[in-house]
């Protein structure tokens, strides 16, 4: 039995926290897209495929010598799944430590992540699930 969507985005936070960013490379799907928003990332930019990953935490290990995306909740809403996180980094030059909160909305496909968005906060990526949820009804 193939494992939920849920399932499978709980993997991918387990297998990036255990083994880094490599190991979510085949759960992303090569139409994959996700766009940083220029009020959570001080470089916005948008990353395609599972290169577009790579080239994401790649760019983040550049500045930061600690990267971790702690999830604190998920859920599963219109399809999707809503994840509320934690993002905890360290400077590589200065050692200041940065916490970042924020949620995201995964969309998938054949248990792989075709789409991540970014919100600032659970609130705004409920309300997009649900909206999305709805449209895909119609």
């Amino acid at each position: 039995m193939a494992p939920s969507n849920l399932e499978t985005v709980k993997e991918a936070f387990g297998a990036l926290s255990e083994e880094g960013y490599e190991a979510l490379l085949p759960l992303i799907h090569p139409e994959f897209e996700v766009t940083t928003p220029p009020e959570l990332s001080s470089e916005p930019d948008t990353y395609r495929g599972p290169e577009g990953i790579r080239r994401y935490f790649e760019s983040f290990y550049e500045a930061m010598d600690r990267v971790e995306f702690e999830p604190t909740a998920f859920q599963e809403v219109g399809g999707r799944v809503v994840v509320d996180f934690v993002l905890h980094a360290r400077g590589r030059t200065t050692g200041i430590e940065v916490e970042q909160h924020g949620a995201f909305v995964w969309t998938l496909r054949d248990e792989q992540a075709v789409s991540l968005e970014v919100y600032p906060t659970l609130d705004e990526a409920l309300e997009a699930a649900r909206r999305a949820g709805e449209v895909a009804d119609q």
